[in-house]
């Protein structure tokens, strides 16, 4: 058995693809538009490790609620510099809901809520305004 990808629906297609493309660093793989399912799949994966994927599905028109994602747990993703990908996805207007004040750790959600695990590659030592910033709402 092989791992392929895990699947999560977004409301809006560019923003999940700025957030998880601009933002983390990830890659467009591959795209699949099917007009007569009025729906688009996005396949993305990170450089280091091209057979992990993640699968953004964008149902064209849809109205449903896809609540808080709080069932599915999280991605995570090992970064070179927590500090500089929170950072970014601060400038972004993400809110950075754990902030890496262990210099090894953060959680960050998705435009669509998905919880996203951000690990630091070894453990940078901590920084301002990192290390005092408190946890704000879920992740």
């Amino acid at each position: 058995m092989r791992y392929l990808h895990s699947m999560v629906r977004v409301r809006d297609l560019d923003t999940s693809l700025q957030f998880y493309c601009e933002g983390l660093g990830l890659r467009e793989v591959r795209r699949k538009e099917v007009p007569e399912g009025k729906y688009t799949l996005v396949f993305l994966a990170a450089a280091e490790s091209p057979e992990a994927e993640i699968e953004l599905t964008y149902n064209w028109g849809a109205q449903e609620d896809y609540g808080s994602a709080r069932n599915f747990g999280h991605l995570a993703f090992r970064v070179d510099d927590i500090y500089a990908t929170c950072a970014r996805l601060q400038a972004m207007g993400c809110i950075i809901h754990r902030p890496p004040r262990d210099g090894h750790m953060a959680f960050v959600r998705s435009p669509d809520l998905i919880s996203i695990e951000l690990l630091q590659e070894g453990r940078l030592p901590p920084q301002e305004p990192w290390a005092s910033m408190p946890n704000t709402g879920q992740w």
